[in-house]
């Protein structure tokens, strides 16, 4: 009792090994995964073949044939002759019907053998001239077809085997373009290890043009010209922080780095106010580095590394929208938000933290126009916020009349915070970020004035020796000149 795997080579008969012919010429049949693999024609000529290619016809997914083949090796390799099951290139590479053959196995204490075979890796490392050593990354392309993101590192090579047809390219393409650009050069190998192997390089967008792509295929990605990858920046933010690094870098603390961290994330949203993709993706490596040094400085610490924040965060995620990653059904944006309170609040109390308020979340140290939406959001969700908008048109009037009738500096204080707040409302049931519109008022204000103070001195006088309705006829000037009005 015992299942003996073979692997075939790559399909040159020549790359069979001496072992896998031996057991092959004196064995009296062997089962194939498939037959569609160029070895098999020249296998001992006694052997009866028998083969699961018909399952990839009658079954519906590849999940259900690899399933199905497994049960029966399984059940072969019961008999007291065991059984032979042979496949492609090497049986640990891309052969998810040997994983699943290996498992039943171990679950049953059945004994199972593996005959090494040369696997598509080498002879297309050949064919490249590469370096498997060199970083090299193995992803099979159905894996990579059903991703959104590629799980590759693009500063380093990746072989990507089972290429079999335009389709799947397309879907692998997509998913590669969400990290490499669009014209990024790849390779397609075709029948690495046989006479006729052949490599072909183009751009990736024209990746699933090629209508010569089979089950011999295997796509050859490329590093990217300079470094993208996360991996590629910790080493230069810790080789920063080195001993041999820089002293300014290696001096920092979470705290001395505090204002920094403050000062790029407002960059970043005035990046997005100009609507400059160009900036916003300067801005954005400028946060992502403060990023970086805080998680170094942690890791330096002992108290956590990068891979913690990510998993941490990563199943936050997947926790909390369970309408994607789940069996949960919404209706739309407010069964989101509502499911996500709710977890939130599970949450806490897994943690073991007292309930006070649904408010408890809002940071206290958010900006008071962004602290003060955030918390009108939060408690519209439960339902206490006026019908409509004349009601917080309404509620501004009283405010207002109310900061008129204040007759002391402490009342007024209270009075005007009370209007900022129902203008921050009135900013929420317009859809509008209070935050940002006071921050582009405040970007015209500052444009317009610095044009009046220009005027004034074309006209050799300082803005502020000018009368005041002379400085009025300059401001309107100014505005009427400004793109916004």
């Amino acid at each position: 009792m015992t299942i003996t795997i073979i692997g075939l080579g790559p399909g040159d008969p020549a790359h069979l090994t001496r072992e896998a012919w031996q057991l092959l010429s004196q064995a009296d049949k062997v089962y194939l995964r498939t037959a569609r693999h160029p070895t098999v024609a020249s296998l001992p000529p006694h052997l009866i073949l028998h083969t699961f290619d018909q399952l990839y016809e009658t079954l519906p997914d590849f999940d259900s044939v690899y399933d199905t083949i497994a049960e029966q090796i399984v059940a072969l390799g019961r008999r007291s002759q065991g059984v032979i099951y042979a496949v492609p290139g090497h049986s640990m590479i891309g052969e998810s019907s040997v994983q699943r053959i290996l498992a039943r196995a171990r679950q049953e204490k059945l004994p199972v053998r593996l005959v090494e075979g040369l696997s598509f890796v080498e002879p297309a490392l050949s064919l490249l001239g590469i370096d498997g050593l060199a970083g090299l990354q193995l992803a099979d392309a159905t894996d990579l077809a059903a991703a959104h993101h590629p799980p590759l590192d693009p500063d380093r090579p990746a072989l990507i085997g089972q290429l079999y047809g335009q389709s799947l390219a397309s879907d692998v393409k997509l998913t590669l373009m969400n990290a490499y650009p669009d014209d990024h050069p790849v390779t397609l190998v075709r029948a690495a290890g046989t006479a006729g192997g052949t490599v072909t390089t183009c751009p990736l967008y024209e990746l699933d043009r090629s209508s010569n792509l089979d089950h011999l295929t295997t796509l050859y990605v490329p590093p990217l010209p300079c470094p993208g990858g996360l991996p590629a920046f910790q080493e230069t933010v810790a080789r920063l922080r080195a001993p041999d690094g820089c002293p300014w870098d290696r001096e920092q603390t979470h705290q001395t780095l505090r204002n920094n961290l403050l000062e790029e994330a407002y960059e970043v949203l005035a990046a997005i106010d100009a609507g400059d993709a160009g900036e916003l993706c300067q801005e954005l490596g400028d946060l992502l580095m403060q990023i970086a040094m805080h998680v170094q400085i942690a890791t330096e610490a002992g108290d956590f590394k990068f891979a913690d924040v990510i998993s941490r965060i990563d199943a936050k995620l997947k926790r909390r929208h369970p309408h994607v990653f789940g069996d949960v059904v919404v209706q739309g944006t407010q069964d989101v938000l509502r499911n996500w309170e709710a977890i939130k609040a599970d949450e806490r109390a897994e943690r073991g933290e007292a309930y006070t308020s649904r408010l408890d979340g809002v940071p206290g140290v958010l900006p008071a126009l962004a602290r003060a939406q955030e918390i009108g959001d939060r408690v519209a969700r439960t339902g206490f916020d006026w019908p409509d908008l004349d009601g917080v048109l309404a509620k501004l009037g009283e405010e207002i009349a109310e900061l008129r009738a204040a007759e002391d500096a402490e009342r007024r204080e209270q009075e005007m915070g009370d209007l900022f707040f129902t203008l921050v409302n009135v900013a929420r049931w317009l859809k509008v970020d209070a935050e940002s519109a006071l921050r582009g008022a405040c970007d015209r204000f500052t444009g317009r004035y610095a044009e009046m103070e220009r005027t004034a001195r074309a006209q050799g006088t300082d803005l502020a020796d000018l009368p005041l309705a002379d400085q009025d006829a300059l401001w309107e000037q100014a505005k009427s000149r400004s793109p916004k009005g």
